[in-house]
């Protein structure tokens, strides 16, 4: 018989198993837990990992993947197949026909019987006939030459047009470039600021504290500060909508969070400034595309006076036949010249020629609408590339003389000879000389990329052969 002893021993050394199994079995579930934890956060870091792409590289995607792009090369060969299909009008027309036919208790009268011997008539039970039809067109009022020419230039216009759209593309990735640049420089200048401001924000409760300054001096420390957060706010919501834009066109994951660096315009060289529009008159490829577009409806007048005209066309054709018990033909060949003409065009047909004319003088008002405004478009760019270079200078005057003030405010405020507002009024002005200076030279690389989509020269200014 065991002791009670033994018994609350044995009991006593269970419960101790128990307790360290069950340490055994939280310290693992911690070990998962922290494991976990360390799997999130590295996959949560390379979630919000950034993606570098150059300049180039970035237009090069766009053009490959965006909306925009497809659908102008979907219509350019949507005008290639249209031109060809025009093309095969003045190719002969080929027709093969062929019918089996079974009759029933068919009556058969035939002429030939009504003499002086007259035949039973046969029984006809079945019928085939084969045929061949070939139709050339001689001339049909030109029609054929025009309707080719019409879409000849339709197609080259099209082409034109999905060449401006490449330009189109390429200046908004260099404007969503430039505007994430500015956003992302102007972020990291803030919160570079923000540290000053805080600092300053102890230094005065402390300093309020010991009665070396009043409150209102620390409230207005503290105002700036919050300033400063409201500006990063603004600056943090622009940059991500901007992002969202350039990951949009360029068909990335919406998660993605683009950087873009200085070094991303590394490849940007500046060439001669254009002193007019010729260049651009030249280049432009919508320019180009209303040129062709007016050639069209040149040929789309032609067309219209082509009805005056008769139609002529070669046909020749072969047939056999075979009708049981009656009559079998076989090489039937024939051959001769169409001729059709609608008279009633000539009274109709006015309408039409002028209706193609007033279209015609629309393309043509549309093209002098167009080089007035390439004129503005280009001088407009001009004088902005212009002043980014002249504003740049000033704003690196500026910075300078906004830094050399701060430090003058704060060296006569730290001995008593000047007041907070100066003191805060010299940081406000350095903040914006320091941002403006900073965002001045990729300012002056956005303007002279607008300044080349103005003269049509701007997709060829990309070094996109080593991509």
């Amino acid at each position: 018989m065991k002791s009670p002893l033994t018994t609350k021993m044995k009991i006593g050394e269970t419960k101790r198993n128990d307790s360290k199994k069950t340490i055994v079995f939280y310290m693992k579930i911690n070990q998962l837990l922290v494991l976990g934890i360390y799997f999130i956060g590295i996959s949560s870091v390379n979630a919000q990992q950034k993606t570098s792409l150059t300049l180039d590289e970035a237009v090069a995607m766009a053009w490959k993947n965006s909306n925009e792009t497809t659908l102008g090369h979907t219509k350019v060969n949507t005008k290639k197949y249209e031109l060809q299909a025009a093309k095969n009008n003045q190719y002969p027309d080929l027709k093969i026909a062929g019918q089996y036919q079974k009759l029933t208790k068919a009556t058969v009268d035939l002429k030939i019987n009504q003499g002086n011997n007259p035949q039973a008539a046969p029984l006809v039970d079945r019928l085939i006939i084969g045929q061949i039809n070939a139709n050339l067109p001689v001339f049909a009022g030109f029609k054929i030459q025009n309707n080719i020419a019409l879409s000849e230039n339709l197609y080259q216009a099209e082409t034109a047009m999905a060449l401006q759209t490449k330009e189109e593309i390429a200046l908004k990735v260099v404007e969503y470039y430039t505007h994430l640049y500015k956003a992302q420089k102007t972020l990291e200048i803030l919160k570079e600021n923000q540290k000053s401001a805080e600092q300053r924000v102890h230094d005065f409760i402390e300093m309020e504290k010991n009665g070396i300054i009043p409150r209102n001096d620390l409230l207005k420390s503290q105002l700036q500060v919050s300033r400063i957060q409201l500006s990063i706010d603004e600056t943090n919501n622009n940059l991500n909508v901007v992002n969202f834009y350039l990951v949009t066109l360029l068909k990335l994951a919406s998660e993605t969070k683009i950087e873009v660096r200085e070094s991303d315009f590394a490849n940007f060289q500046m060439n001669t400034i254009p002193a007019d529009e010729k260049p651009a008159l030249e280049n432009r490829k919508d320019l180009l595309a209303i040129q062709f577009q007016e050639k069209a409806s040149k040929a789309n007048v032609k067309i219209a006076r082509g009805a005056y005209y008769p139609s002529i066309t070669i046909v020749s054709g072969y047939t056999s036949l075979d009708i049981k018990n009656v009559v079998t033909v076989q090489n039937a060949m024939n051959f001769g010249i169409g001729v059709s003409y609608d008279l009633s065009d000539i009274l109709k047909n006015g309408t039409m020629v002028k209706l193609a004319q007033s279209k015609s003088a629309e393309i043509q008002n549309s093209q002098e609408i167009l080089i007035d405004n390439i004129k503005i478009q280009v001088k407009q760019a001009i004088e902005n590339y212009n002043l980014s270079l002249k504003q740049n200078q000033v704003y690196l005057q500026a910075y300078e003389q906004a830094s050399e003030n701060y430090r003058i405010v704060k060296d006569k405020y730290d001995n008593g000879l000047s007041d907070t507002n100066d003191l805060l009024e010299a940081d406000v002005e350095q903040l914006n000389s320091k941002i403006n200076t900073a965002l001045a030279k990729v300012t002056i690389i956005q303007k002279y990329y607008e300044l080349l989509s103005a003269t049509g020269e701007l997709s060829q200014s990309f070094n996109l052969s080593k991509i």
